[in-house]
């Protein structure tokens, strides 16, 4: 019996052009998020970076995946995206490199992590999240809408930092 894929079996490529390996993540909660730089909901960055700098120390990791799917909102280079993050935001969670994240051209993390959240739970807009526990197995998704220092976010968290 072939086990079920997990978070840790996807490699996005980092921000920084080199290979970043989910399986370093091993035993972390991650929220993985899709973002882009010139969008209403960029200002959402800073509070991923609050949850971030709030929960790392407890186990939790987010990794930023920019796209320029949803209306042309990430047009910058990998370095462009960054120093934005770190200027506008004091970005310093994990970025990757620009990725596609929707249909069938989407990266393998993005297709499998669709796959896993139903229909609904594509993502259809810039800063769509995806939720995985310490043992990298889907917990849910939460959309574009809904604010990364919120409740229903937080409450997620709180439960599977547990």
């Amino acid at each position: 019996m072939v086990a079920e894929p997990t978070l840790y079996d996807f490699t996005l490529i980092g921000n920084d052009g080199k290979p970043m390996p989910l399986e370093q993540f091993k035993g972390k909660v991650v929220l993985l998020v899709n973002t882009a730089s010139e969008c209403g909901y960029t200002p959402q960055y800073e509070g991923l970076e609050a949850i971030w700098k709030a929960n790392k120390d407890k186990g939790l990791v987010i990794v930023g995946v920019p796209s320029n799917d949803f209306g042309g909102q990430e047009p910058g280079s990998a370095k462009d995206i960054a120093t934005f993050c770190k200027l506008n935001y004091g970005v310093t969670f994990p970025l990757s490199d620009k990725s596609v994240v929707k249909g069938t051209e989407a990266i393998p993390v993005y297709q499998w992590a669709s796959a896993q959240a139903g229909n609904l739970g594509k993502p259809k807009w810039n800063f769509h999240k995806y939720l995985f526990g310490r043992d990298g197995k889907f917990i849910d998704w939460f959309s574009t809408a809904t604010k990364p220092d919120g409740p229903k976010i937080k409450k997620a968290l709180e439960a599977a930092l547990q």
